[in-house]
């Protein structure tokens, strides 16, 4: 990042920059950034103040560095070209322990009983990844962990008097459940009581929203069977929780159908503010893909002018 000074002087304002998923970029790119990266290098050991980058003068900063993270065995990946990988100082990894990251992530989040509650956890997410379909879409890595977490601490904090093991178990639920099959989701119910045995499991059901949503499907005409409104709900619960949202199903199943059926539910809820938890107008646009480019949808940086593009 940088800000500017005067017309042809630019100035680093991070002295730390961090790369991940380098080797996703192309070959050509890592070539280029290898010169850049030996001509910083170069003015660090001379003790510069200034060098000159990209055309133009920059201001050096001694304690400026460069670290890079990547996962070789993903496809898509690409080697490091031999003088760039000769700029790094190679570091090993290891496989972390995934009961201790839960645990002091639970304890973080104000859980007391966070270490049974954590091999517990990471024993469900186990058995789930080995017993259950190997579906393209199913995660069970650190990702899927953290925002099970994450989202257990909210549940904790906004209500301290709830059981920890119901409050985790929910969460679970709510992570996982909106992206299982058929076929696994009894499966899923099943390891969950053999890991807390005892514990009757509360269904969730916002009824503000599903009576909304069987509203807008009754002005429709259409019907409003309790496993698509089901569904609904699962899809508002995951859009809180992700960045984005891929819905499956086969062609006729109902998934342009559950969009709007949503939109508008949480639209008539934020209207007749009838609930806090809706308070703005949803709007639901369709793009083809294959007309809109990648600078159209999220801004572009300028090859020319070196400056990020927005959106308008």
């Amino acid at each position: 990042m940088h800000r500017h000074t005067h017309k042809n002087t630019h100035t680093c304002t991070h002295t730390h920059i961090r790369a991940d998923e380098f080797n996703r970029i192309n070959i050509e790119v890592l070539s280029v950034v290898a010169q850049q990266i030996i001509s910083i290098q170069i003015g660090l050991r001379q003790n510069l103040t200034e060098i000159e980058f990209g055309g133009k003068i920059i201001r050096l900063e001694s304690s400026f560095g460069v670290f890079v993270t990547m996962n070789p065995g993903y496809a898509g990946r690409t080697e490091l070209p031999d003088n760039l990988k000769a700029l790094f100082r190679p570091v090993s990894m290891m496989v972390p322990d995934y009961a201790l990251v839960a645990e002091v992530m639970l304890f973080a989040e104000g859980f007391v009983e966070a270490k049974p509650l954590s091999r517990k956890m990471v024993n469900l997410f186990k058995l789930s990844s080995e017993q259950l379909t190997q579906a393209k879409h199913y995660d069970f890595g650190m990702r899927s962990v953290k925002s099970v977490l994450v989202m257990a601490g909210a549940r904790k904090r906004a209500n301290l008097k709830a059981s920890e093991a119901l409050v985790l178990i929910r969460a679970m639920c709510d992570s996982n459940v909106p992206k299982f099959s058929e076929e696994d989701l009894w499966l899923f119910y099943e390891i969950i009581g053999d890991l807390f045995p005892g514990l009757a499991l509360e269904t969730y059901s916002p009824e503000d929203l599903r009576r909304a949503i069987e509203d807008v499907l009754a002005e429709g005409d259409l019907e409003s069977p309790k496993p698509f409104v089901d569904k609904a709900i699962q899809l508002y619960d995951t859009a809180k929780i992700r960045f984005g949202v891929l819905i499956l199903g086969a062609t006729g199943s109902g998934k342009s159908t559950l969009i709007f059926a949503l939109g508008m539910a949480m639209t008539s809820l934020a209207t007749s503010k009838q609930n806090k938890d809706f308070t703005q107008n949803v709007s639901v646009y369709s793009l083809n893909p294959k007309i809109v480019g990648l600078g159209e949808l999220y801004g572009n940086y300028s090859l020319t002018t070196n400056e990020w593009k927005g959106l308008y």
